[in-house]
């Protein structure tokens, strides 16, 4: 949990300063909703009910991070957005994500209680936080707002927890969760594509197809 709170907290730094630097945003819109959903409701609701515990204190923390990354999407994010598209629904937009998000951390939770429901919450947008890399770094026809460090720290950070997760087990999850351990090997293959795809593109130069989903 140590290599991946550090690993994960070097994500959100690198992001912030290269959003502020090359005045874009880092992390797709979806995956960073999704991202501060689940940091703001295991971080400071956990913090009510579970106290202060090493790891929610990291998710609160983790949640201000994300905060500022929301704030870059705002300040920067419209012109990833089609031209003709209104600002009001650009923002409009970014709005709804993060309400839907909120909604989703919360059937989660109703379903599957805080500790697995957040688990498995927690690997769920992770994994399309790995798929989404890719899209973005195929739509901005180059490497801006990304870089190998968000990349490794990214991969290493989510197979530190599969590891603890799905093979060695914890008292919390009653042991090794085979679920976990299958979702997270799925986003280590992503993570390890979009790691080969970025350097390709930062090291050759080559551009990539832009891809629609």
């Amino acid at each position: 949990m140590f290599v991946s709170a550090m690993a994960w907290t070097l994500v959100y730094i690198s992001c912030i300063r290269i959003g502020f630097q090359q005045k874009t945003y880092c992390i797709p819109l979806w995956a960073l909703s999704l991202n501060f959903a689940w940091e703001v409701w295991h971080g400071f609701y956990d913090l009510h009910e579970l106290g202060p515990q090493l790891q929610v204190i990291i998710n609160a923390i983790w949640a201000l991070f994300d905060t500022v990354i929301l704030y870059t999407f705002f300040k920067f994010g419209r012109r990833h957005f089609p031209k003709n598209l209104k600002s009001v629904w650009f923002y409009t937009w970014g709005i709804i994500s993060l309400i839907i998000s909120f909604l989703i951390h919360y059937a989660f939770i109703l379903e599957f209680g805080t500790i697995m429901g957040g688990s498995y919450a927690a690997f769920l947008q992770n994994l399309l936080m790995s798929i989404l890399f890719i899209i973005m770094l195929h739509n901005r026809h180059g490497s801006e707002g990304q870089s190998l460090t968000i990349a490794y720290s990214k991969c290493i950070g989510t197979l530190a927890p599969t590891i603890l997760f799905g093979i060695i087990g914890s008292a919390a999850m009653n042991g090794p969760n085979i679920s976990i351990l299958i979702i997270g090997f799925i986003i280590f293959f992503f993570d390890l594509v979009y790691i080969v795809l970025l350097t390709r593109v930062r090291n050759l130069g080559e551009l990539l197809p832009k891809m629609s989903i």
